[in-house]
């Protein structure tokens, strides 16, 4: 298995947290958010390589990165030319980009490098290993009045994706989709096809509501907390839960 770490967005909602510094490597409690995850991949059997993906604006501060972090995994840090937000190429052609540009052929881990999470990688990979399919992460959200601020899945029984809509004005379920996916070896060229079709090349999850509709997907329900910080307040907000903490 390889992963993908996607940190190649400019946060321009975070300004001027990031107008210098990625948003992946803001600190939490003195680490940055990225560390986190590396901590988590490194639980992960089978994980034999992470790729960061990020912009020339930061590529130098990843490659800094690299000789302070801690990792049984190797890391590599690729710089997909983008300078600001006017061409980025988006979280879905980052992706499409890292499985070209290293030829991968193996099952696939895409964790967005902004979200900080407690529950665990490898627990959610044994899931994925036991469906033997494609799979997406939720949470059952407890606060019916902001689900219409997430990605919304719909599950059945066996926990089989039947339905994924961004951001619903009516959401039908409470399963709240997070950043983190696991696809198949066979899935992974399908990213290209998704492109070819002229479909949107931004959020990441977008590729997983493409997919459900040509093979079966499943969604793995973690305990725990995943934060998606995206302004200045929900990254205060954390800092303050987690300080000491982790």
């Amino acid at each position: 298995m390889k992963a993908i770490i996607l940190a190649a967005g400019y946060a321009t909602r975070l300004y001027p947290l990031t107008l210098h510094k990625s948003k992946a490597l803001l600190p939490i409690n003195k680490k940055p958010i990225i560390d986190y995850i590396i901590e988590k991949m490194n639980h992960v059997d089978g994980l034999d390589e992470i790729y960061v993906v990020t912009n020339d604006r930061f590529y130098t501060q990843f490659l800094d990165w690299t000789k302070t972090i801690n990792s049984r995994i190797p890391i590599v840090i690729l710089n997909d030319g983008t300078t600001d937000d006017s061409n980025k190429r988006g979280a879905i052609g980052d992706i499409t980009f890292v499985i070209e540009e290293k030829q991968i052929q193996d099952e696939l881990m895409v964790v967005a490098g902004d979200n900080f999470f407690t529950y665990s990688l490898k627990e959610y990979v044994d899931f994925f290993h036991e469906k033997n399919r494609d799979c997406v992460c939720v949470k059952k959200w407890g606060d019916e009045s902001t689900l219409s601020q997430f990605g919304i899945a719909l599950l059945d029984e066996r926990d089989m994706v039947l339905d994924i809509e961004e951001k619903p004005e009516k959401p039908k379920s409470n399963n709240v989709v997070f950043a983190a996916y696991l696809y198949k070896k066979e899935t992974v060229p399908l990213f290209a096809e998704y492109l070819a079709e002229g479909n949107k090349p931004d959020a990441p999850g977008n590729f997983p509501a493409w997919l459900y509709r040509r093979k079966e997907v499943y969604a793995y329900t973690f305990i725990g907390e995943c934060y998606d910080i995206g302004t200045p307040e929900s990254y205060r907000e954390v800092c303050s839960i987690f300080e000491d903490q982790v």
